[in-house]
């Protein structure tokens, strides 16, 4: 190519300053983590600001906010105490405890200590804190921990050990995590300890754990080929994965173990089938009640078509059903399920009553149970907007408040609000009426919140609540002007209409900074299907993973393309009939023809945007929605990077398959399998995997692989050696990425050998 059409360094220089890392570096006063003391009249957080790190610390009743010490006298004692120079904008810590007139901190490995009166700092020895691989009992008087298969527990004060299981074994094992486990391969590569599953009681006499049956389900094999031992001999790791349709899949008991009887007691249910990956007890769908009497324990039937709520008794393992949901599709304690991490938006109140969270109506609502009968008594919320987070319970006078969306007439559906209602439903009161997303964190007591909102066009800004909705004190406003500098603007926000006309779909465009309207941008489709959540991003990133996410579309935009991301139905956070528009059509990766419709809607008002080069690209689930899309519309998309994608749901996690897929069946999986497309492909497709993904097995990919080569066509491939499912942060992936689009789509030539400089990863 002529030098006319070489792309310079400078454009990815350009784009390597948007990449999270980098970013992170020139934002302020962004995230307020509040970590409260006591009751919650009192927390402190850390603040990144222009000059360095400080601790601040609000006094909520007074309604204060100031530094949590002097940073300077303490960073002056602490570099006399130590023999080392610390500079007070960048102490060597980042958490602290506060005890009266004394702040405490870790160096390293070392424990100190600062009179903040005096300002005399001394060393407290080691720290003292517990092994990766225990569980402290809240009393901190034990720790319990795994050893050959058993629940072990140690007295922290005497040393003592007492062996609470005696009939573990391997694949049949107490207190494990199973084997098909989000990147247990990588973590057994990495030497990384955990504590066991298990809950100590509050009164921490019991552990409730379960007894992990993996016996006879089938196993997947990774083998790494550049063994960074330099090594010439692959070496093979197997795990157990069970599969959609598989009869043998694991199974988790629930046990009781009584530290000081020395007892196991099992609990009188079925085993719950772990399909999925993470167990109950790890996702908080087990937990004790407050007086330490009972266990309470979501139950999911295989397939998640029904649920059930179970009242455990610890001192004899019988079990009352307290209520049950069963549904056409998937049924689930929360909005987005378990596979998000979210918490359950289930609780057992002190007189019985249950709050229940359901998608019954078509709307993700609330609704008051009598917990002995489990009848319904009430429902709690109502209309079009749906619950997202329970947050507080206010049982003495019977309020809720709640995180939802959809509540607010002419506002971005996707947006949480906070909200307070009675448990009849009545008097329902919106705490946070600024017209953005609101991440909202409750003091202990309920009676103050910190609150953060923003938009992905407007910046954060935090502050301190009463629980009455009043604005307390300003706490943070982001100072993004370095960014600015650089040209960010924020994002264009767009809502356009699905295929059905009638729909509303949203989403946002990622333009270079450098944007000329009059020039014609190629556009790239940045796609991730759900079902279980959203691609579009709703708000300002707070924390440095959300950052990676938010910021790589934007990077890539600065090479001179427009990317657009939005959320198709079949996706989460709206209605259960909007999600349920991919239950059992997977292969729509999340409205696949809606994303085209979107597109040309999109270009029919913004004439820079160039329809006839339009690029996609996703990982993981979109990395199988991009190859799908790529396939199933050759004449739209001319080019497609796609990565770590789950291209087939029979060879994927159980749990996934069979929650949004249904059983397997026959031929019911056939409508997803983006093999039978191979036929298809026309433009250019880079294929992208880690050789020891233990998420989405390569053998997805290299499936593709054989289809297309079966079929005569032209196409290109990336494994990379030691490459587990998180490829996103790796500056050689990134770069690959970067020059495929501006190679094919961009129809320039890139700079050779480019290197981004990336933080250790």
């Amino acid at each position: 190519m002529n030098g006319d059409n070489q792309l310079s360094k400078e454009y990815y220089a350009r784009a390597a300053q948007f990449l999270g890392w980098n970013v992170q570096k020139k934002i302020y006063n962004v995230q307020v983590k509040p970590n409260w003391l006591g009751k919650g009249d009192k927390f402190w957080y850390l603040n990144h600001t222009r000059d360095g790190k400080e601790f601040i610390i609000v006094d909520v009743v007074q309604g204060k906010r100031k530094h949590a010490f002097d940073h300077v006298r303490l960073a002056s004692s602490l570099s006399e105490a130590a023999s080392i120079p610390y500079d007070h904008t960048n102490l060597p810590f980042d958490t602290i405890e506060i005890q009266e007139n004394k702040i405490k901190f870790n160096i390293g490995n070392s424990r100190w200590v600062c009179d903040t009166e005096t300002y005399r700092c001394g060393q407290q020895g080691e720290k003292s804190e517990a092994s990766p691989s225990e569980l402290i009992s809240p009393d901190g008087l034990w720790a319990a921990y795994v050893e050959d298969y058993n629940i072990y527990v140690k007295s922290l004060e005497t040393g003592e050990k007492r062996q609470l299981t005696t009939n573990g074994e391997l694949h049949n094992a107490y207190g494990t995590r199973a084997e098909s486990n989000l990147f247990y391969i990588s973590n057994m590569r990495a030497g990384k300890k955990v504590p066991p599953v298990a809950l100590w009681s509050h009164d921490s006499r019991r552990l409730v754990t379960h007894r992990l049956d993996e016996r006879g389900v089938e196993p997947f094999h990774l083998l790494q080929n550049a063994p960074p031992d330099g090594s010439v001999r692959p070496v093979l790791y197997t795990f157990l994965y069970p599969l959609p349709g598989d009869e043998v899949v694991p199974l988790a008991s629930l046990v009781i173990l009584d530290v000081e009887k020395e007892e196991q007691i099992e609990v009188d249910y079925e085993p719950q089938t772990d399909t999925r990956g993470p167990l109950p007890i790890e996702i908080k769908e087990v937990w004790w009640s407050e007086d330490s009497a009972s266990i309470n324990y979501i139950f999911r039937e295989r397939g998640d078509k029904a649920l059930r709520l179970l009242k455990v008794n610890p001192e004899t393992g019988s079990v009352r059903v307290i209520l049950e949901e069963r549904g056409p599709t998937h049924v689930e304690p929360n909005l987005t399920s378990s596979f998000m991490g979210s918490l359950p938006n289930v609780r057992v109140l002190e007189n019985g009553e249950v709050i229940w969270f359901s998608q019954k109506n078509g709307w993700g609502h609330l609704y008051l149970h009598d917990g002995e009968t489990g009848a319904e008594k009430n429902r709690i919320t109502d209309g079009v907007m749906v619950v997202r987070d329970l947050l507080h319970v206010d049982e003495e006078k019977r309020r809720i408040y709640v995180t939802a969306c959809g509540g607010e007439n002419g506002r971005d559906p996707y947006y949480r609000h906070l909200y307070r209602m009675n448990f009849d439903g009545s008097d329902l009161i919106l705490l946070t009426p600024e017209d953005a997303d609101h991440e909202v964190k409750f003091s202990p007591d309920g009676r103050h919140f910190v609150d953060t909102s923003s938009r992905v066009d407007s910046p954060p800004v935090t502050v301190l609540r009463d629980c009455d909705g009043k604005q307390i004190l300003m706490l943070e406003d982001a100072d993004l002007e370095l960014l600015e500098v650089m040209g960010w603007k924020g994002l264009e926000r767009f809502k356009v209409k699905a295929c059905d006309g009638v729909t509303n779909l949203y989403g946002v465009i990622y333009k270079p900074t450098r944007f000329n309207t009059e020039e014609k941008y190629p556009i790239i489709d940045s796609i991730y299907p759900g079902p279980q959540t959203i691609r579009a991003p709703k708000s300002f990133p707070l924390t440095p993973m959300a950052a990676s996410g938010f910021w790589e579309p934007q990077a890539l935009a600065e090479l001179g393309f427009i990317v657009i991301t939005v959320d198709g139905p079949g996706t989460s956070y709206r209605s259960k009939a909007f999600q349920d528009m991919s239950y059992g059509r997977l292969g729509d990766g999340g409205g696949i023809s809606d994303h085209i419709h979107v597109i040309r809607q999109l270009t029919a008002t913004r004439p820079y945007m160039d329809i006839s080069r339009v690029g996609v690209y996703g990982h993981s689930g979109g990395g199988n929605a991009s190859t799908r899309a790529f396939l199933m519309f050759p004449d739209f998309y001319k080019v497609a990077v796609s990565s770590a994608g789950n291209h087939d749901q029979r060879g994927y996690h159980a749990g996934w398959g069979e929650k949004y897929q249904g059983m397997l069946d026959e031929d019911n999986y056939v409508n997803q399998i983006n093999a039978l497309l191979a036929g298809n492909l026309k433009g250019k497709l880079l294929l992208i995997h880690g050789e020891l993904d233990d998420n989405v097995h390569p053998a997805l990919t290299m499936q593709v692989v054989n289809a297309l080569i079966k079929a005569n066509k032209d196409f290109d491939m990336l494994i990379m050696p030691n490459m587990n499912h998180s490829l996103g942060n790796n500056p050689y992936f990134i770069r690959k990425k970067w020059d495929y689009f501006v190679e094919h789509l961009l129809e320039k030539q890139p700079p050779k050998g480019y290197k981004i400089e990336a933080p250790s990863l």
